[in-house]
């Protein structure tokens, strides 16, 4: 199976800055206005696609009260998304949805670098049928995970199977618990961590706690083990916001064990990415009613990681 999107036209778009934005760079002002990277953006300033009437800009311009820019985005390549023959770890799979069991290092669905080896691409190749509702970059994808982030998830074959657990999971119905490693011994035993996130106005990639602005974000915790230096947690979402865990336990100061984004210190574990695991979901089938659970054993690298916990090999 194969998809394809094209459009021939470029996309024009007029940035008007208000009184807040004074004095920012103009290569992360607009880079946060329009969700690139900085990089990226700096590459349009560089060819010109930034301008008022005949000026052109330059990546250190500070943003003047009264500034409208004009930015000519370059028409997206032809993108092809092909089925490829990955290996999945199906939990569950009817003729609604399909549970699976995501691995360390997937890609849930096709971007910029990462065009093939991703969890879309197996799908196409195992189902016959996704839903359409996001596109055909992201046929069936309901929620998703980070790369680095192991465990289950749930993909929607057909259009309503995929209303249904999105009004789920935006009702909170629906239910996620995730096991975490992290840093620093928790002394309280439960916990909630109401904070709002919304992306780092200095790196794109990153996503921070805000006290103005911002998205909603309430994450639950709850201890499982301690050990000095190191915590496992469970933590179930209220919301699902980017990053989600990640940076709320790190702005309560025990991040994630291996995050390569929010905890780059070196650890003396064997993990390629942050220690988080989707251990649980439970949602009510879209078509039959019933409530269902499914779990995911942890992944090896965790296991070893606890093991040489709890045997104080740390």
């Amino acid at each position: 199976m194969e998809f394809n999107t094209d459009r021939n036209t470029e996309e024009v778009e007029n940035i008007a800055a208000a009184e807040n934005d004074v004095g920012q760079r103009l290569d992360i002002y607009l880079a946060a206005k329009l969700e690139v990277s900085r990089s990226n953006m700096q590459k349009l300033l560089e060819e010109g696609r930034v301008f008022r009437g005949a000026k052109v800009f330059k990546a250190n311009y500070k943003v003047k009260a009264g500034d409208v820019f004009t930015v000519m985005l370059p028409e997206p390549e032809l993108l092809e998304i092909r089925s490829e023959a990955i290996p999945l770890d199906v939990i569950f799979e009817d003729e609604d949805v399909v549970v699976v069991n995501k691995s360390r290092g997937m890609v849930v669905h096709p971007a910029p670098g990462h065009y093939t080896g991703t969890l879309v691409n197996a799908l196409l190749h195992h189902c016959q049928n996704l839903s359409g509702i996001n596109n055909v970059i992201r046929p069936g994808i309901v929620h998703r995970l980070d790369k680095d982030t192991s465990g289950i998830m749930i993909v929607a074959k057909n259009d309503a199977a995929h209303i249904s657990l999105s009004e789920q999971i935006q009702n909170k119905t629906a239910k996620r618990s995730y096991i975490a490693i992290v840093r620093g011994n928790i002394k309280e035993d439960t916990g909630t961590i109401s904070a709002k996130i919304a992306r780092d106005k200095n790196d794109r990639k990153k996503m921070t706690v805000v006290q103005e602005g911002g998205r909603t974000a309430v994450t639950d915790y709850e201890v499982l083990e301690r050990f000095g230096r190191f915590t496992i947690v469970r933590c179930r979402l209220r919301t699902g916001r980017t990053h989600q865990i990640r940076v709320h336990m790190d702005y309560l100061g025990y991040p994630l064990v291996g995050d390569p984004k929010y905890s780059p210190m070196k650890v003396p574990f064997a993990i390629h990415g942050q220690a988080l695991h989707s251990q649980e979901l439970e949602f009510t089938h879209p078509r039959t009613g019933e409530r269902l659970r499914f779990e995911a054993g942890l992944p090896e690298d965790m296991q070893k990681i606890i093991t040489r916990l709890r045997n104080g090999q740390f």
